[in-house]
C-alpha cells in the first residue's frame, strides 16, 4: 500500500512539473535492484537500477536517526545539474522500507538565471552610483517634487526660513535645472512666500556669486 501511494505520487508530480522532473520509487528489500518505478526520465535510469550511494550512507545509521533530505544539488551522468529531494518511506513500525526521490533538471534555469543576473546588473561606478530618476505624469509634479526635495532638507516651514536660506534654496533649485521649466519661478515664489521678482533677484545673486567663484578659481591657476 505504501509503495502504491508513492507510485501514484510520483506520476502526479511529473504530470504537474513536466519533462524536466523525474520522480522514482525505491524498494529497499533489494538494494541492488531497488528502483521499482520511474516517472519522467532525467537520469537515464531504468526499472531495476540500484540504490544511490547517498541513500546507502544514510541506511548505515539507526533508522530513527535518518531524516528526509530536501533540496540538495546533484548532477546526472550527462552533466545536468539537478535539485533533488529524498523522502524515506516507513512501514507501520517506523522502519525505513524505501524512498521517494525527486530530481529536477535546473540546468536551463541556471543558465537563464545567469543571463537575467547579467541583464539586471547595474553599472555601479562613480558616474552612476548616486543617480536617481523619478517619472511624473505632469510638469507641475516635476516642479513640486524638486522643490519639496530641497526644502525638506531645511527641516522648517518656508515661512520660517531666513533670506539667506531662501537664496541658498533657490541656488540648489537652479543647479537641479528647476527654472528651465516654464512656471517654475511662480511656483517657487508661492512656496517661499515671496514675489516672482524676488526669486529673480535671488537667482541673479546666486548666479553672480557662482560666476565670481569660477573667475576667482581661474585666476588662481
Amino acid at each position: 500500500m505504501i509503495f502504491d501511494h508513492a507510485i501514484r505520487t510520483a506520476d502526479m508530480m511529473v504530470n504537474m512539473f513536466g519533462p524536466r522532473c523525474e520522480v522514482v520509487v525505491h524498494d529497499f528489500s533489494d538494494l541492488q535492484r531497488s528502483l521499482i518505478h520511474i516517472a519522467g526520465n532525467v537520469t537515464s535510469r531504468e526499472i531495476g537500477s540500484p540504490i544511490t550511494d547517498l541513500v546507502l550512507n544514510e541506511l548505515r545509521k539507526n533508522h530513527e536517526d535518518i531524516k528526509d533530505i530536501p533540496g540538495y544539488r546533484t548532477q546526472s551522468s550527462k552533466g545536468q545539474i539537478m535539485k533533488s529531494t529524498t523522502v524515506f518511506l516507513r512501514d507501520e513500525d517506523n522502519k525505513i522500507i524505501g524512498a521517494l526521490c525527486t530530481n529536477y533538471d535546473i540546468s536551463l534555469l541556471m543558465e537563464m538565471g545567469g543571463e537575467i543576473e547579467h541583464f539586471i546588473d547595474f553599472q555601479e561606478d562613480k558616474q552612476t552610483k548616486h543617480i536617481s530618476e523619478t517619472f511624473f505624469k505632469s510638469v507641475h509634479d516635476v516642479i513640486q517634487d524638486m522643490v519639496d526635495q530641497v526644502i525638506s532638507r531645511y527641516n522648517k516651514a518656508p515661512i520660517q526660513m531666513t533670506m539667506e536660506e531662501k537664496v541658498h534654496c533657490v541656488g540648489e533649485l537652479d543647479e537641479k535645472g528647476t527654472f528651465l521649466i516654464k512656471g517654475a519661478t511662480e511656483y517657487v515664489a508661492h512656496v517661499l512666500g515671496v514675489s516672482k521678482f524676488t526669486v529673480y533677484n535671488y537667482l541673479n545673486k546666486v548666479r553672480s556669486m557662482n560666476e565670481y567663484k569660477v573667475n576667482e578659481n581661474e585666476n588662481v591657476r
